[in-house]
């Protein structure tokens, strides 16, 4: 997807002068690669997209079509997926944090269910006494550590993951000890994510293994899915100057893993793979535009009608991919200018100490690989969030409408008067 100075412009008078642009294409593209790198290996294969990465109901609805699951964490996520089509049983529901009524209505819909607490279990037990009749199968997230050669490899250096039931101690033992008192209910899946610092394959690999071995361990016959979780790496920009491992290298260790695991084919289990990053990071670019260029002292600012919220929340200092689409086509000096934007915090800087022709009022910037986690971030502050505009078959729709005040204030949640 190739962009003009004419087209941006064009695009602004319709949705604003700060917008998405959502290329279902590319979308497509990322899931297809996905899913032939690791079904040409091991045909026993559910991906399952999740959906707290992005969860625009158009892109959700995109990927049910392409053939993937829903991976949600939390009722408000598992409700959107019903109300846009999604066949209950094709939900995996995943989290912390599930009540009581958020597991009978999971069951009820005979979704694919993991457990992550001793308290779940209690509400799962509780269930299969009420539903004598009902046959239950449930999978159960562990917590088990995945450090190698005594090398931390979690994010932000923690050295314990918070989620899963913990085999080490012995809470997993317990929990099948309590489901085997109840005759209805089998444990006929294993699920595994942890949040790692470098998406390495070796992780991934060890992920895999420990699963397959403790499902041996514990001989569980009924296991019918292994879930690896997600944070795979996509197709990353050259820009950000990084090797990553690509699909198929993540494909051939962990289906080298299972098939050595699981020789025989009529004894594979599914392999269920929950990524999010990988498949929507790539497909999103933000355009806002240049409300003025300033000089203060020896720098020069140029503010744009955007903030760091639209494209990397978090505030880190990295600059994105960016590209420049100027008005005026007389050549500038090359210098370096910030870019900054429309609230009144200091440290609302979008890119820093950009090297190129100077942007003035009027111009545009696109900011690229903006689709993971900017858009469930991008908090209402200060400014309306802007539209989403979703570009498939040489045409343009708007997919997300630009915030007025009756959203960014609903008037069925806030008093006024």
């Amino acid at each position: 997807m190739k962009l003009s100075y004419k087209e941006i412009e064009s695009l602004s008078n319709q949705f604003g002068t700060s917008f998405y642009v959502f290329d279902v294409h590319k979308l497509r593209d990322n899931y297809r690669k996905l899913h032939t790198a690791f079904q040409s290996r091991y045909p026993n294969l559910i991906i399952g997209y999740s959906y707290k990465t992005n969860y625009v109901p158009y892109l959700c609805k995109e990927m049910d079509s392409l053939g993937a699951y829903a991976e949600v964490v939390s009722k408000l996520e598992y409700d959107l997926a019903v109300k846009i089509g999604v066949d209950p049983k094709k939900i995996i529901f995943n989290g912390p944090i599930k009540s009581c009524e958020d597991i009978k209505e999971a069951l009820d819909n005979e979704s694919l269910l993991n457990i992550d607490s001793l308290y779940e279990m209690d509400h799962v037990i509780s269930y299969c006494i009420d539903n004598p009749d009902r046959h239950i199968k449930i999978g159960v997230r562990l917590n088990f550590d995945i450090s190698r050669s005594g090398n931390n490899v979690l994010q932000e250096g923690y050295e314990k993951s918070r989620f899963g039931i913990c085999v080490a101690n012995g809470d997993f033992e317990h929990v099948l000890r309590k489901f085997a008192e109840i005759e209805n209910i089998i444990v006929s899946g294993l699920h595994a994510h942890f949040s790692t610092k470098e998406r390495k394959v070796e992780s991934y690999c060890s992920i895999t293994e420990e699963l397959c071995r403790i499902a041996k361990k514990y001989r569980l016959d009924t296991i019918e899915y292994i879930d690896i979780g997600g944070g795979f790496y996509g197709e990353l920009p050259p820009a950000f100057a990084a090797q990553a491992p690509s699909f198929d290298d993540y494909a051939s260790a962990i289906c080298g893993v299972l098939n050595r695991e699981f020789p025989y084919e009529n004894r594979k289990p599914y392999l269920i793979l929950e990524p999010g990053i990988s498949l929507v990071a790539n497909v999103f670019t933000f355009i806002t535009k240049v409300v003025e260029t300033k000089s203060i002292d020896d720098q020069f600012f140029v503010v744009v009608d955007g903030s760091v919220h639209n494209i990397k929340p978090t505030m880190h200092k990295r600059n994105l991919p960016m590209h420049f689409f100027y008005s005026r086509e007389e050549i500038q000096e090359i210098c370096h200018f910030h870019l900054v934007g429309y609230t009144c915090m200091e440290k609302d800087y979008l890119a820093f100490d950009v090297e190129g022709k100077l942007p003035a009022k009027n111009d545009y910037i696109s900011f690229e690989n903006v689709g993971a986690y900017t858009i469930v971030f991008n908090p209402p502050f200060i400014k309306e969030r802007p539209a989403i505009v979703a570009f498939d078959h040489n045409s343009y729709i708007q997919i997300r409408k630009k915030e007025t005040l009756k959203e960014f204030l609903h008037e069925d949640l806030y008093l006024f008067s």
